[in-house]
């Protein structure tokens, strides 16, 4: 009988254990990278003086930036960078950016390439605001959750961004632009942690 019974407790904390690595092992969740992505990632839309009045607003708009960013980053990490469709790519990502300055990608491209990212995940973005001396300057805080090929968990990165809503009337109307001005800074970045972000 006692022999019998270690059997089952041996069988049960096998399969509490196998239990807990499966539901352990996270996946990407979010759209898959695409030729849709690169039609949408352009950042050549406008937002009305109205839609950029709230903090929740500013907030959704960051995170879709962040993300059309991140997603074209994939894209291009994912193939040679060197044929014509990358260039395209690479053209898209620096129009997300104020300057047009090859180093505003190579912190972002240079960690997705070591951890050979394939998807990435906006989560818990937050913006703030900073007074330096007559300037206000927009900050974005936000996790960045990397997945493989295989769309499995790799890692959680805590990032900063510093942005930018440049005025671009349009027909009369107050309308701006969003562009980052500062995206990966090493000065500006924190620890990475190792968790999933929810």
């Amino acid at each position: 009988m006692k022999t019998q019974n270690k059997i089952y407790w041996w069988i049960l904390c096998l399969m509490l254990t196998i239990t807990g690595i499966i539901s352990c092992d996270k996946k990407y969740d979010g759209n898959d990278n695409s030729l849709e992505t690169l039609r949408n990632a352009n950042n050549r839309v406008t937002y009305s003086k109205t839609k950029l009045d709230s903090v929740q607003a500013i907030n959704v708009i960051t995170s879709q930036k962040v993300q059309d960013l991140l997603d074209l980053s994939t894209l291009y990490t994912s193939g040679n960078k060197d044929t014509e469709i990358d260039s395209v790519i690479y053209t898209q990502m620096q129009a997300h950016f104020l300057s047009k300055d090859s180093n505003n990608l190579k912190p972002l491209l240079k960690e997705m390439d070591s951890l050979k990212v394939k998807f990435a995940k906006v989560n818990n973005l937050t913006t703030s605001k900073s007074i330096y001396k007559k300037d206000t300057l927009d900050f974005a805080t936000f996790d960045v959750e990397y997945y493989d090929n295989k769309k499995a968990y790799i890692t959680t990165v805590n990032r900063k961004a510093q942005y930018l809503l440049k005025a671009s009337p349009v027909k009369f109307k107050k309308e701006f632009k969003f562009y980052f001005t500062k995206f990966y800074q090493k000065e500006s970045d924190s620890i990475k942690t190792t968790k999933p972000a929810n």
